[in-house]
């Protein structure tokens, strides 16, 4: 467990450090609207800082395109685990979450990689 608070820390310190301002957008469809027929999202943005990468040629596939993004973001950054429903606005560009993995040391998260297109 020690190295995993140790692992979370460093990860903190180095988007603090390095990273840029984002702004992540928790988007959750919860109310139904009988007069109009359409559910109501409510949205919770997280102020935080990651690192943003292109991806690479040879990771484009059928769910990765070219031109998406790769965002690293330390997971004790954010109140929450991300989701593709969810979205990110980077530089008052909203990008879509295409594809989010956890990196983890002893069952704790400590960074999130998310794929985005703008």
């Amino acid at each position: 467990m020690a190295l995993a608070s140790s692992l979370q820390k460093t990860a903190s310190k180095l988007m603090e450090k390095f990273g840029g301002a984002l702004t992540y957008r928790r988007v959750v469809s919860d109310l139904y609207n009988t007069e109009t027929g359409s559910m109501t999202q409510s949205t919770t943005d997280y102020a935080l800082r990651g690192v943003l990468q292109d991806v690479k040629a040879r990771e484009v596939n059928e769910l990765i395109q070219a031109g998406d993004k790769r965002l690293y973001i330390a997971a004790t950054d954010l109140a929450v685990t991300p989701s593709t429903a969810d979205r990110v606005i980077i530089a008052a560009v909203s990008h879509q979450i295409i594809n989010v993995q956890t990196i983890e040391q002893d069952n704790q998260s400590i960074t999130y990689e998310l794929v985005l297109r703008a």
